[in-house]
């Protein structure tokens, strides 16, 4: 990206509050463009079970990735980045700060690290799908002979990740060891990342509450409209939480109650595998107060030293 502009990144797990605390921040601020970091948010019609901005929220803030491509269709975290890249030099050539906000944390960390992000090869990708299915350690092998350095980070053993890695290398023509270490290392700060620390037994509790207002709000009826559309739902839009319990009972006939706690079970999974994934990373600046973030984001979009540059 070019050097043009200030950003800050809003991390933390969801229900942590990062949306309204975004939202207000920006509103008040005014000339801040908020870049949502949420894999799920990109599809149409996916609105309540996300959390999505509503119209009276656009209205008052710019808000980007969001309903980008039909909830049939799949979207790579390479298509995510770009958009992202897209996006920030535009709000930056109006004059705009960023606010990067979501949980998303792979798709923050393609965009704030700028990761070198491998291709997709489907044509590839399915005859090593099948080969898979009755000679794994053949492929396993077969990455040891071709890129020895990726092989010895990967376990034998773990199907999805030996066979990605032969994609790219087959498909690309270059090691997949080649794209760098990755989400394995922690370079210097391009954007600074501000977390939203809240207690686990707080966010299960908001988490529970959120999940049976989306309820009555009519998430079960904007699932099952989904699902009925042409194309339906795509394999990584039906994966989302909330979504993927709710499609058990449309399809399977799952019981209704079932599905609801096992969704607001996985929320707080999900939760908790987010605080990990950004614990790990030690350049995350933690609050607990929400005055105290407020003022940390602030100073940092007045300063010059904010600006990123590469």
């Amino acid at each position: 990206m070019s050097p043009t502009g200030r950003s800050v990144a809003l991390v933390g797990p969801t229900a942590s509050g990062k949306s309204a605390f975004a939202h207000q921040l920006a509103r008040d601020l005014g000339g801040v463009e908020i870049v949502s970091v949420d894999a799920m948010s990109v599809y149409r019609g996916m609105d309540i079970g996300t959390a999505k901005p509503t119209k009276s929220d656009r209205n008052e803030v710019p808000y980007h990735l969001l309903d980008l491509v039909e909830a049939s269709e799949e979207f790579t975290v390479a298509q995510f980045q770009r958009a992202a890249r897209q996006a920030t030099r535009e709000a930056w050539a109006r004059g705009s700060d960023v606010l990067y906000v979501g949980g998303t944390g792979l798709y923050g960390r393609a965009v704030i690290d700028d990761l070198d992000i491998p291709g997709r090869y489907p044509d590839v990708r399915r005859g090593l799908d099948e080969r898979a299915r009755f000679d794994l350690a053949g492929l396993y092998r077969e990455l040891t002979e071709r890129d020895p350095l990726a092989a010895s980070r990967i376990d034998a053993l773990n199907e999805r990740r030996v066979v990605r890695a032969l994609e790219v290398t087959l498909g690309s023509g270059r090691a997949f060891s080649s794209y760098g270490q990755g989400l394995l290392t922690y370079g210097p700060v391009r954007v600074v990342q501000i977390g939203l620390d809240v207690p686990s037994e707080v966010l299960d509790e908001r988490l529970a509450a959120r999940f049976r207002a989306w309820m009555d709000q009519g998430l079960l009826e904007e699932v099952a409209d989904l699902a009925a559309a042409p194309g339906g739902l795509s394999r990584t839009a039906r994966q989302a939480v909330g979504y993927r319990e709710l499609l058990r009972h449309l399809e399977e006939g799952a019981d209704l109650t079932t599905c609801v706690n096992d969704a607001i079970t996985q929320s707080r999974r999900l939760a908790r595998r987010q605080r990990s994934w950004f614990r790990r990373d030690p350049r995350v600046e933690w609050f607990d107060d929400l005055g105290a973030a407020r003022q940390r984001v602030e100073d940092l979009l007045s300063r010059s030293e904010t600006f990123v540059r590469d």
